[in-house]
């Protein structure tokens, strides 16, 4: 029965792949200037599945049958439930860690030590670090990357450029780390090895760094010098708030070990909320009570204050009313939009793939790399039109490596220029998508809309013009050594 369905199946054009696409970010476009940064509570979610159904709607014009297209549907959804665990579990630790004092510790030595005119620089190298030690631009916006928007928040950044320095810093450790699962996929998918493909991705990616570090140490000139910032009261009301103590950084300093030691990300991560949860009933007592809504410390307020703080939002008073705003954790229920945009992505990006317009599209792309630099700029292209299309980061790196892996070859070129493209424009650009996962995730974690940090992710909006531009001078662009 399949087999003849697969027969009767017509091929897609050119013209019917494109119609999806060209919907949905038109229809994405309009709910992003009519509710901003509220396109994320449904309105976003919605729009996947207009553009989901309109592929399917393609694809039964098409003969493709509904059960294929709901099948490669359920595989993508099955793909993301370890994302969407994390991102759960994510929400669960920065409730713990808020209501044990963790991240208000972490705010309070940050602003004795990150003054506004270094801020910026140092949020990057700080992020850029955690990142290549944990290999996870995931597990960086979960831990440090929180802590430094707070830190941001009290010193008076503009949030957006906060945004774009934690992310510009946790994708550079996520793009060379070793550990990064990214970083061992992209040479895997080249036909190259690891430490070849990072050696290679330094020549880009270290001009890139340096530039987006210039661009933050003239930002944070320009933004952080404007006068000298009174901390003062700040840093009194947190720690008239919270217990505040070194040894709350064990926790967080354990999970960063954990994950460098290859410990699964849902155990580090479920690790460290238990912990979280620990220390809160040991260093603070009184916001446990006060997060219960009781009176004394007890069993029954102490279950329900940590369970509070799991799950659901909590705000915790300070006695500067500014920091009530900074002092609120949504737990795992903060998370459930991003949650609904991923599922509603994987709708979007399984009927795609299920009715072959994805195919379709990269085909054209490869058509028309008549030369070298057409090459390169059909690989960039093409991974920027997956992760729009397919909302996921790996499949950007997957389908265009299979896709333009003979292209290289057949032209004299080293399978490093091949993963290092892959790098330099699927890994980096997935997170600056709105209803990419990596776009979707850093958005929730963070609290900042993806198109107010856009603006200020130099790193990863540059990385693709970087390599395009040595591919166009021919800059440390390898060729396969043929012997006779």
């Amino acid at each position: 029965m399949s087999k003849n369905q697969d027969k009767a199946e017509r091929p897609i054009t050119l013209l019917q792949s494109l119609i999806p696409v060209t919907i949905l970010v038109a229809l994405l476009a309009i709910n992003v200037y009519v509710f901003r940064d509220d396109a994320l509570s449904g309105t976003n979610q919605f729009i996947l599945l207009i553009g989901g159904s309109i592929a399917a709607m393609v694809g039964l014009y098409n003969r493709v049958s509904y059960d294929k297209v709901l099948t490669q549907i359920i595989n993508n959804v099955r793909d993301t439930s370890g994302a969407i665990f994390i991102l759960l579990l994510v929400g669960a630790l920065s409730g713990t860690w808020l209501l044990s004092g963790i991240i208000p510790s972490m705010i309070y030595y940050g602003l004795q030590i990150l003054h506004p005119a270094i801020y910026l620089p140092a949020c990057l190298i700080i992020t850029s670090i955690i990142s290549i030690a944990t290999g996870s631009s995931w597990t960086t916006s979960a831990t440090v990357g929180i802590a430094l928007v707070g830190i941001g928040h009290a010193l008076g950044m503009p949030i957006g450029m906060i945004g774009g320095a934690v992310i510009s810093g946790a994708y550079f450790g996520d793009k060379l780390s070793p550990l990064s699962d990214t970083t061992n996929l992209a040479p895997v998918m080249a036909g190259t090895d690891l430490f070849t493909h990072i050696r290679y991705m330094l020549y880009t990616t270290v001009p890139t760094y340096v530039v987006t570090l210039i661009l933050f140490i003239i930002l944070g000139l320009v933004y952080g010098t404007g006068g000298n910032v009174d901390t003062s009261a700040t840093l009194n009301a947190i720690s008239d708030t919270f217990n505040v103590t070194p040894v709350l950084f064990i926790v967080p300093v354990f999970v960063v070990f954990l994950i460098v030691k290859k410990v699964q990300p849902i155990a580090a991560l479920l690790i460290g909320t238990l912990l979280g949860a620990v220390f809160a009933l040991i260093f603070q007592q009184d916001i446990v009570v006060q997060v219960s809504g009781g009176e004394t410390f007890d069993f029954y307020n102490a279950y329900k204050g940590v369970m509070l703080a799991l799950t659901t939002d909590i705000r915790i008073l300070s006695p500067l009313e500014s920091l009530n705003g900074l002092f609120e954790a949504g737990g795992m229920a903060s998370m459930l939009n991003t949650v609904w945009l991923i599922l509603c992505a994987m709708f979007f990006g399984g009927a795609m793939e299920a009715i072959g317009a994805l195919q379709k599209i990269s085909t054209a792309l490869l058509n028309i790399a008549n030369n070298m630099f057409g090459l390169f700029a059909s690989t960039v292209a093409s991974c920027l039109a997956i992760n729009i299309m397919t909302s996921d980061q790996y499949l950007s790196i997957v389908v265009p490596g299979k896709m333009f892996s003979d292209a290289y070859k057949a032209k004299g070129l080293a399978p490093e220029n091949l993963s290092r493209t892959l790098e330099d424009s699927g890994t980096v650009t997935s997170v600056l998508i709105p209803w990419n996962t990596c776009g979707a995730y850093h958005s929730g974690v963070l609290g900042i809309p993806t198109m107010t940090y856009l603006p200020y992710a130099f790193f990863n909006y540059l990385s693709p013009f970087v390599t395009l531009l040595y591919a166009a001078f021919d800059i440390k662009i390898r060729r396969i050594l043929k012997k006779e």
